[in-house]
């Protein structure tokens, strides 16, 4: 087995782990990036079409209050583009397909009321949680002890209200309203600045594309770490630690540190073996934090048609599978791409399909959504991230009943020489691009103190 021996390991070369070796770069000290897939990026990932175009499979979209991340990106020299905003959108609810121009959505006064009564209340009650210690938010025990779906349910019977903020819950996490604590919940908006922010395409954080590809943004950072500093293809094992170093044990070798970052999803970072065995309150922990599940589609076409029919691309159903689209498409125009995806319990019944069957019933969706032309498309590609061994599902991780306030001290505390990163460890932009970037700068600075 091929020892080295460098100051920090980092596990993961995604956004957080590449971040942080980054940091620790820059103050001089020697870092290993290893990853277990045959490239870096994470949750990120390009496709390049039949006519040269990159598609985003993964991560995609910034905000403008995502300050990290835009800063990277300009340091870098990457450049960025609006998402496509300009036109009607579609809703389609009760068997009809509704165009809208305005802020309605498309959804009749009552239940626009209560959506924008219920929003009101969880705002109030969002801002009241420490981002930093969620489990420390006045009435946190009670606010934990319920799913999101079961307060939806006590707070409101207006059927309107209910689906649109069950599609919310899929839209934002990819998860089933059910699947999470309504502390979660309210932690998360939060984070990320409010619901309008979070499902917002312009002023909101969907509003700027990365050229390239916001692959590109952990490519640019491995290019300038250089081969030496990591290592694909390269799964981690064991963590083996003492007091004096760390060894991190991989496929075909081995390291010694003096810390290490682990940058990977909660869930996936339970698989590792440690040596001595870690906290029983981290491995809880671990044990309670599922992934995401979600099948990212692309519709290629010749043109993007239905901006001729005066569509902004973007769709949402409270009715049908394929429940979110957006144009995707390059900022020339010189094909059409809409982007679409199968949420939570959507996504885990298409998973069942035949691809073929799949294919068509996205198709489906976007035909009824932006007419005939949506019919054939010239491409179609997919991404079913819960079924890729290293990733095991998207968005993120979620937090069910119970977790923040009997577990959630044990997401960020390093454990002796063992320090963790991840978007789902950040306190701003949880889950984004942006919050991976500022959590893999704090696990560097808390590394670096220690050195």
């Amino acid at each position: 087995m091929r020892a080295s021996h460098v100051d920090v390991v980092v596990v993961g070369a995604g956004l957080a782990g590449v971040s942080a070796a980054r940091q620790i770069a820059s103050a001089g000290r020697s870092v290993r990036v290893l990853d277990a897939r045959d490239r870096v990026g994470g949750r990120t990932v390009g496709h390049a079409l039949m006519n040269g175009f990159t598609v985003e499979m993964g991560g995609q979209w910034v905000g403008r209050t995502q300050t990290a991340v835009l800063t990277l990106i300009d340091e870098l020299g990457l450049q960025t583009y609006p998402t496509y905003d300009t036109g009607a959108g579609i809703t389609a609810r009760d068997g009809t397909v509704i165009r809208y121009d305005d802020e309605t959505l498309g959804l009749p006064e009552e239940g626009l009321t209560e959506i924008a009564r219920l929003q009101s209340e969880l705002e109030r009650l969002a801002a009241t949680v420490p981002l930093a210690s969620p489990w420390a938010t006045p009435e946190a025990g009670e606010l934990d002890r319920h799913t999101f779906d079961s307060w939806l349910t006590m707070h409101t019977d207006e059927r309107i209200a209910l689906a649109f903020y069950r599609l919310l819950s899929r839209g934002i996490f990819s998860a089933e309203a059910s699947e999470m604590s309504v502390l979660h919940f309210l932690f998360y908006i939060a984070s990320g600045g409010m619901i309008d922010v979070l499902i917002g395409t312009t002023g909101g954080a969907q509003e700027l594309r990365i050229e390239g590809g916001s692959h590109r943004i952990s490519e640019r950072m491995a290019e300038e770490l250089g081969e030496a500093a990591i290592e694909l293809g390269k799964p981690v094992h064991v963590i083996m630690q003492d007091e004096g170093a760390v060894t991190v044990v991989h496929a075909g070798g081995q390291i010694t540190a003096q810390r290490v970052i682990v940058a990977l999803p909660p869930t996936l970072s339970g698989r590792l073996r440690y040596a001595p065995p870690l906290p029983a309150m981290r491995d809880g922990l671990t044990q309670q934090l599922p992934m995401g599940t979600v099948i990212k589609v692309q519709a290629v076409y010749e043109a993007p048609f239905w901006r001729n029919d005066g569509l902004s691309g973007q769709a949402l159903s409270l009715e049908d599978p394929l429940e979110i689209t957006f144009d995707n498409s390059p900022p020339d125009g010189s094909c059409g791409v809409l982007v679409g995806f199968l949420e939570g319990v959507h996504a885990r019944e298409a998973a069942r399909l035949q691809p073929e069957r799949r294919r068509e019933l996205v198709i489906e969706c976007l035909r009824k959504y932006f007419g005939p032309g949506a019919a054939n498309p010239t491409e179609y590609v997919e991404r079913d991230w819960a079924a890729e061994e290293f990733t095991r599902g998207c968005y993120g991780a979620r937090l069910g009943a119970g977790v923040w306030t009997q577990f959630g001290k044990a997401l960020v505390e390093p454990v002796a020489r063992i320090h963790w990163a991840g978007a789902e460890t950040s306190d701003v932009w949880n889950g984004y691009m942006e919050g991976a970037v500022r959590s893999g700068r704090r696990a560097a600075a808390e590394v670096l103190a220690n050195l």
